[in-house]
């Protein structure tokens, strides 16, 4: 009963996240629209955006709960650049007409950016700062590469809404429903942060354990939804739309945003094992899409390394993988 009752609380907050973070993402496009932002500009700035794991992490920096926060960094950011897309390409088997390189290279940039801040075992509100200041940096290099060729299309939520929604909406409507779906996922981060605290105590495990593994896959398990179904379509450029647009979103404007509300100190297992992997992986997924292909034995792999990335994390923080 001890272990049952937190874990409702954290079914019933993972629900509250996301229910109110798929409407968040339909608000804010309204607000954007609204503002008369571009489609492109809109579709930049929510191609990776996960509002769930932004709340999360938050209320985890907010608690104390470091490895939480952290977990919905790096552990989040192997969702969908390992498990996603090595799913995806196990089920449909991708080749790319063209490969956008800067757009990569910029995504190599900015993880490799963030180990480098967070090298001294410590994510300080400085790091922070300059995390978030990088993210709209990032938005105009995109606007500036899509003006030469090299554009980004909108996907998940984002391509769905810009569908149903051609007008505008009031601006006192959108901005109200923005503020109650920010309401609501900050409610559900906290019934979720707290109900993994409870079983982080109840059944021994670590913090950055359970944050890599569990939580991530719990609150990042759209992006499976989001990338499987566009390789399946053919749609691939969608798929490593996503999958830049997570990376950066995550790296850049979740972290940045986390380490200001507090700082966070990277225990040594995340950072001798796990942000050394998350950087590994970006450079390797980045080093096969240069070959304009994604095999099913490339997908394997992917599939494999975020296996290896959960197992290892508990094996080296002393605990037993669930199941």
């Amino acid at each position: 009963m001890t272990v049952l009752v937190p874990l409702g609380l954290a079914v019933l907050g993972l629900v509250v996240v996301i229910v109110f973070s798929e409407r968040l993402v339909k608000a804010t496009v309204g607000v954007a629209r609204t503002a008369g932002l571009s489609t492109f500009l809109i579709a930049v700035i929510f191609l990776g955006f996960d509002p769930e794991n932004l709340a999360v992490g938050a209320v985890g920096a907010q608690q104390g709960a470091a490895g939480l926060a952290l977990g919905t960094v790096l552990g989040s950011a192997m969702v969908a650049i390992a498990l996603a897309v090595g799913v995806a390409a196990v089920i449909a088997p991708m080749r790319f007409a063209a490969v956008p390189r800067p757009i990569l290279g910029l995504t190599v940039a900015v993880v490799v950016g963030f180990a480098a801040l967070a090298a001294d075992g410590r994510l300080s509100r400085v790091d922070g700062a300059v995390l978030l200041a990088a993210y709209p940096v990032t938005v105009v290099a995109l606007i500036w590469l899509g003006r030469r060729g090299l554009d980004v299309q909108p996907s998940g939520e984002v391509a769905k809404t810009l569908t149903k929604q051609p007008g505008r909406t009031r601006p006192v409507v959108a901005v109200l429903v923005l503020l109650v779906c920010l309401a609501g996922i900050v409610v559900g981060g906290e019934l979720l942060v707290y109900a993994a605290q409870q079983l982080i105590g109840g059944l021994g495990l670590s913090q950055a354990a359970i944050g890599m593994s569990v939580l991530a896959l719990a609150i990042s398990a759209e992006e499976l939804g989001r990338t499987v179904p566009a390789a399946c379509a053919g749609r691939l450029e969608i798929a490593v739309g996503n999958l830049v647009g997570s990376v950066l979103a995550f790296f850049c404007f979740n972290a940045g945003i986390i380490a200001l509300i507090a700082p966070l100190e990277l225990d040594p297992v995340t950072q001798r094992f796990y942000l050394p992997v998350v950087v590994g992986t970006v450079v390797l997924v980045c080093a096969l899409l240069l070959t304009r292909r994604l095999t099913r034995t490339a997908g394997v792999l992917l599939v494999l390394v975020h296996l290896g990335f959960v197992v290892g994390g508990y094996l080296l923080s002393g605990a037993t993988p669930p199941g």
